[in-house]
C-alpha cells in the first residue's frame, strides 16, 4: 500500500467554443475536408485560427509585454497565496492562456489576496473561490 499514489484530477486541454458560419462557408468547408485536405470541419477551424494568429504573432507578443501579462499556464497554489497574505501584497492575475487556483485554496484566502484576475483564456477555480471573486474578474 505504500506504493499507491493519488493522481491528479485531469484536467481539459482544450476549450470548447461555439461558433456561427454561413452556409456557404460551412459547405466550402465541408468541400476541403471531402477532399482530404483535412481530417473534419474542427481540424480546418484549429488550423485556420493557428494560421492566423501566427499571422498577428508579433502584435500579440507586443500587447502582453505592453500589459505584463503571463503568458500559458500558470497555477496558484495554497502556499503561493499563504505566502502573499502572510507579508501583506496583493496578488493582480493576468494570465494569457489557462490560470488555475488549487483546489484547496479557500474563498477567504482567495478574496484576501487576490485584487484582481485577468485571464484571457481559461480561469480554473472552485465555483466557490470563483464566487468569492466575482466582483475581481474582468
Amino acid at each position: 500500500m505504500g506504493n499507491v499514489r493519488q493522481l491528479r484530477e485531469a484536467q481539459p486541454e482544450n476549450e470548447k467554443i461555439t461558433i456561427n458560419l454561413g452556409y456557404v462557408d460551412l459547405g466550402r468547408i465541408d468541400l476541403l475536408v471531402q477532399e482530404g485536405f483535412y481530417a473534419n470541419r474542427s481540424d480546418f477551424i484549429r488550423t485556420a485560427i493557428r494560421k492566423q494568429l501566427d499571422a498577428q504573432g508579433e502584435a500579440v507578443s507586443n500587447s502582453i509585454q505592453r500589459h505584463t501579462l503571463e503568458l500559458g499556464l500558470r497555477d496558484y497554489t495554497r502556499a503561493d497565496l499563504e505566502a502573499l497574505r502572510d507579508t501583506g501584497n496583493v496578488l493582480h492575475v493576468k494570465v494569457v492562456g489557462l490560470a488555475r487556483i488549487a483546489a484547496d485554496v479557500s474563498p477567504e484566502l482567495a478574496r484576501a489576496v487576490i485584487g484582481s484576475i485577468t485571464v484571457l483564456g481559461g480561469l480554473q477555480a472552485t465555483s466557490e473561490v470563483r464566487k468569492a471573486l466575482a466582483d475581481r474578474i474582468r
